[in-house]
């Protein structure tokens, strides 16, 4: 920055940041807007610009299309003109955004069936508002579900200690079984359960039956509120001793257990449900649980239906939830439903508004389909949407479904009266009022666009079936159906595409890959792939089959598995895994040095882990044909978004791209990634009076994947040569390469049957450290430094050790990434050496007693990385140590090597030497991984605009 005679004016630099009071300076406003949208332009152009138009100029020229071009900008002009007219006198259009703020909560609610109608007092009136997001909404929900729990707790209190003692013999309310009883005769388990309807009106029969105004109550109420007391207090006053629970599925989102440790619920209390084998929230397992609480006088706060997961699109079924809830009413257990629709909200559109404005349990699903045949939604998923409107609370957020480019998340209430609980002001719990939004809820003030973004966009594309409903449901269908069949159509046998959500005739029993299973792949491959959209809508058949192919929602999740050279199927989880990760990370940006125009298609992927999948992953193992296996299993997403791929086959050719990837990366990882036979191999050697070859392993490849000691013989002159290199590199690895392909299974049959095999090697100091372009195995074996090498024959004379590294043999508890650790020439305590002399040729296992693998997991990464002064495992360090007589023979597979440890039979002091191997890079390296292109780091990119505003580069970067 500078100026003409050297000086900077500080009026000038602050003038040239702002529009201006009189927007002197929107000319440069318009022109950063401008180059804004130009580069937005190119942006788009770039990104596979062989695409073609999807928005023809046919369709532009349309007198609809130019109808709605010309209406929305006058209805944009006109919302500009009345956030500048009813502002203050900058721009700051708060009271504004604030009534459209409400009008977007009246539009929320009313699009889940909740009346708006204060005047129909038969029912309670609704109410929403917008929240920065799908997560502020949902504490907010926890904080409304704690203080209504603890409504009457505070109220009794005042009745019986302060100035609303004279009305105790007169105030009756009713149970939660019915029962019309007196309030101050209420046990604490009634008090902590009497009905949301009966607590929120307590304030208006106070006034109604004895004049006890909101103000009076306030502030009487002030004094016992939790808000005031704090939970604990309360719970101390009525001798609670049981934690209140809430439910939710074990896979619901962060948001949950975190609002719950904000909330001083305690992230212990936020209970996860076990899963079925749709992802759904359990039922049978959630009224288990409900039953228990009931026997046990443990109070519930609430149960959460999650309508629509962000893992696999799974909407949770609601209307069995609301049954529940009506069913322990009935029993003496009250608790809120807040429907968590953050997802899936906006689906609520695809219902007709004459359906939703009907008792859920009138037609469910079935009604909505005969009413509107082509809608996408399988009827169950309607169901549960219609009974939306008899949730408590929903979260929606606006800026997912509701496609709104502002942070938008939003908190309905079927009863408004509930927002009154989470106010700073007094706690009137009233019908109708109607105070400032900022005194509710978390966040107080807050930004208005957002507001005035979701309103607008409501009000212009319409809450209902010909509006957002229509670009929700295009892309439903299409790709759903390609995941269902896509491996039907191979010529060669190479991978298996299985949808999470299981085909209508799995769900009868059938297998995944049974021939009837393939039949129906071939009728959707005909019926419903090479077939359009005009077709399908019209054929009421295949919209009622096509319901059921795809997730809840619009997000389609799916595994994959692949084919062996030989034509059998994978049936190893972790192979099926990294088959996986490898195809997302090549549809995906996994690093800041990617090039994003570069990919076609984006995935995203998740894992279902046994915590908190359960029976559900193992049933997707099952149907991938994996053994079932206490791992996490890779499982692929895609969200469809846009309703233009729909068109022109694009779908199709984008599935047909995303084929010929799995196909590549299959036979060009998979394939020779687990390719039995011969291979060069290496050892670390070991011992100068005995020698032992340590073997190299990596868990990338098949003949490397498993641990091998033996003992071997070297010639005296090659032993010779041998010793002396190593005592000229004291702390450096001396490693055996064989010069030759071997087939390492049969090296270690033949050293078991005593046949004292022999092998070609050359020996050497290993003089590298691995590195992402380089490994020890395959065509790079020949790559590794030896200054000084010796060429010889090794003989191999007994195994020490054979154990196989797969995944099945290895401990669940202690997932990858792993680590190498070995020394030689360790030293033993006197006793302690002679108990290992005495046994050593039977086997023997060393533990370290002062120290706990697990507690240091995981390690670093890179050998670079590891810092020996502090790391557990170098030389100098002196442990305390136990010795067991291994119970295994020397070829046993794990896993559960250590469960016949039995008694140690010796325990001292071991300490490490100089001959120490740490490896955190070679067992995990996968010499199959693709090298990444090179692109200037986006970091790098960013310090280019801060060189401009600096005027220390052109200003065209």
């Amino acid at each position: 920055m500078s100026s003409s005679n050297g000086v900077v004016n500080p009026h000038h630099v602050i003038s040239s940041y702002f529009i201006g009071p009189r927007a002197e300076n929107l000319p440069d406003f318009k022109n950063n807007l401008d180059t804004i949208l130009d580069e937005l332009e190119k942006a788009r152009e770039a990104y596979h610009g062989s695409d073609g138009d999807f928005i023809s100029q046919e369709v532009r020229d349309s007198a609809t299309f130019n109808e709605i071009r010309v209406n929305f900008n006058a209805a944009v002009r006109k919302a500009a003109q009345l956030l500048g007219k009813h502002s203050i006198p900058f721009w700051h259009p708060r009271p504004f955004t604030t009534m459209t703020e409400l009008k977007a909560g009246q539009q929320l609610c009313e699009m889940f069936g909740y009346n708006i109608n204060p005047k129909k007092e038969d029912v309670p009136t609704a109410w929403g508002h917008i929240t920065y997001d799908g997560t502020v909404a949902n504490l907010e929900s926890i904080w409304v579900a704690r203080n209504l729990k603890f409504y009457p707790l505070s109220l009794y209190q005042a009745m019986k200690e302060d100035s609303l003692w004279f009305i105790a013999d007169r105030f009756s309310v009713t149970t939660c079984v019915g029962e019309e009883k007196l309030f101050r005769d209420l046990s604490v388990w009634e008090l902590l359960n009497l009905p949301p309807k009966v607590i929120l009106g307590m304030a208006d029969t106070l006034y109604q039956d004895f004049g006890i105004t909101n103000k009076f109550l306030g502030k009487i109420l002030t004094t016992y509120n939790i808000q005031t007391v704090g939970k604990d207090a309360l719970e101390r006053r009525f001798n609670i001793q049981k934690p209140r629970m809430y439910f939710h599925a074990k896979t619901s989102h962060y948001s949950w257990p975190k609002g719950g440790a904000i909330a001083g619920i305690g992230a212990g209390n936020m209970h996860g449900i076990e899963l079925d084998l749709d992802g759904h929230i359990d039922i049978d397992d959630l009224q288990r649980e409900l039953n228990r609480c009931l026997e046990e006088r443990q109070p519930v706060y609430a149960v959460v239906a999650i309508m629509g997961s962000t893992e696999e699109g799974a909407a949770d079924r609601l209307s069995s939830i609301i049954d529940l809830r009506k069913k322990f009413r009935t029993k003496g257990l009250s608790f809120l439903v807040h429907a968590d629709a953050a997802w899936g909200g906006y689906f609520a559109t695809m219902i007709p508004r004459k359906v939703m404005k009907e008792p859920y349990w009138g037609g469910g699903g079935y009604k909505a389909v005969k009413t509107v045949p082509s809608l996408a939604l399988r009827e169950d998923t309607l169901t549960d949407f219609l009974a939306l409107k008899n949730a408590d609370s929903i979260t929606v957020d606006p800026h997912k479904a509701g496609y709104i480019p502002y942070p938008a998340g939003a908190l309905t209430y079927r009863d408004g009266r509930m927002r009154f609980l989470v106010t700073w002001t007094s706690p009137y719990l009233t019908q109708g009022s109607l105070e400032s939004i900022g005194v509710y809820g978390v966040e107080g003030s807050k930004p208005g666009a957002a507001a005035m973004a979701t309103w607008l966009s409501n009000k212009t594309i319409g809450l209902n079936e010909t509006g957002t409903a229509d670009f929700l449901e295009r892309p439903l269908s299409s790709l759903s159906a390609h995941y269902a069949a896509m491996h039907h159509a191979q010529t060669e046998k190479r991978f298996i595409c299985i949808p999470f959500n299981r085909l209508p005739l799995e769900k009868l029993g059938y297998d995944s890959l049974s021939p009837e299973m393939n039949e129906r792949r071939q009728a959707i491959l005909e019926h419903i792939i090479r077939k359009d959209n005009d077709y399908i809508s019209q054929n009421a058949n295949i919209m009622t089959y096509i319901r059921e192919l795809g997730s809840d929602l619009n997000i389609n999740a799916f595994a994959l598995n692949w084919y062996r050279e030989d034509g059998t199927l994978n049936n190893d989880i972790e192979e099926a895994n990294h088959l996986m990760r490898r195809v997302v990370n090549r549809l995906s940006i996994t690093s800041v040095d990617q090039d994003p125009r570069k990919i076609p298609l984006y995935l995203t992927s998740t894992q279902f882990t046994p915590e908190l999948y359960g029976k559900c992953a193992l049933h997707f193992m099952k149907r991938l044909h994996l053994d079932q296996a206490p791992q996490d299993l890779w499982v692929l997403r895609n969200v469809v978004m846009s309703p233009f791929p729909t068109e022109r086959d694009f779908i199709g050719q984008l599935m047909g791209y995303f084929q010929d990837i799995i196909k590549d990366e299959v036979v060009k990882g998979c394939w020779p990634r687990n390719k039995p036979g011969n291979d060069k191999v290496a050892f670390l050697l070991r011992g100068t009076d005995e020698v032992f070859l340590d073997f190299l392993a990596c868990f990338h490849q098949a003949t490397q994947r498993q641990q091998i000691i033996f003992s071997a013989e070297l010639n005296p002159a090659t032993k010779a040569s041998y010793v002396k290199l190593k005592e000229e590199n004291p702390e450096e690895n001396i490693t055996l390469v064989s010069v030759e392909n071997i087939h390492l299974e049969d090296l270690v049959n033949r050293a078991l049957k005593k046949e004292n095999p022999t092998l070609k090697g050359s020996i050497g100091v290993k003089k590298y450290v691995p590195s992402p372009n380089y490994t020890l195995y395959g065509d790079n074996a020949d790559k590794i430094s030896t200054p000084g090498s010796i060429s010889c024959d090794v003989t191999v004379t007994r195994v020490i050790n054979s154990r196989p590294l797969n995944s099945a043999n290895r401990e669940p508890d202690y997932p990858p990434p792993n680590a190498a650790l070995s020394a030689s020439n360790v030293r033993l305590d006197r006793d302690l050496s002679a108990v290992v002399d005495e046994h050593l040729s039977e086997g023997l296992i060393l533990t370290l007693t002062e120290f706990r693998e697990v507690t240091m997991q995981p390690f670093p990464t890179t050998n670079g990385a590891i810092d020996l002064t502090t790391f557990f495992f170098s030389k100098g360090r002196k442990y305390s140590v136990k010795v067991y007589c291994d119970p295994n023979s020397a070829s046993a597979a794990g896993p559960g090597l250590l469960e016949y440890l039995g008694s140690p039979i010796g325990q001292g002091t071991m300490e490490l030497r100089d001959d120490v191997h740490i490896d955190v890079e070679g067992p995990n390296k996968d010499p199959f991984d693709h090298a990444p292109e090179p692109m200037e780091p986006w970091e790098k990119e960013l310090d280019q605009i801060e060189a401009v505003l600096n005027g220390k580069r052109p200003s065209a970067v």
